[in-house]
């Protein structure tokens, strides 16, 4: 299984699972970020850190951190 941070420019994935728990679990979810959802990564920063992504038809910021809890197909 793979982690959003891993994935390239220009590919979508389907969200497997959350990792984490507590407050920073709660953040991704409130993103809209769920089990299921697609998520499309449009851009990562030179050194990893933002990833941004769209999900839903919002594109977000993701910290590097936040996209090692996110588990994808």
């Amino acid at each position: 299984m793979r982690t959003l941070k891993e994935i390239p420019c220009g590919e979508s994935v389907k969200v497997t699972k959350l990792t984490g728990e507590g407050a920073v679990k709660r953040r991704i979810m409130d993103m809209g970020i769920t089990k299921g959802i697609d998520i499309f990564v449009r851009k990562t920063a030179p050194l990893g850190d933002p990833v941004e992504v769209t999900v839903r038809g919002y594109e977000l910021s993701l910290r590097k951190a936040d996209a090692e809890m996110i588990l994808v197909e």
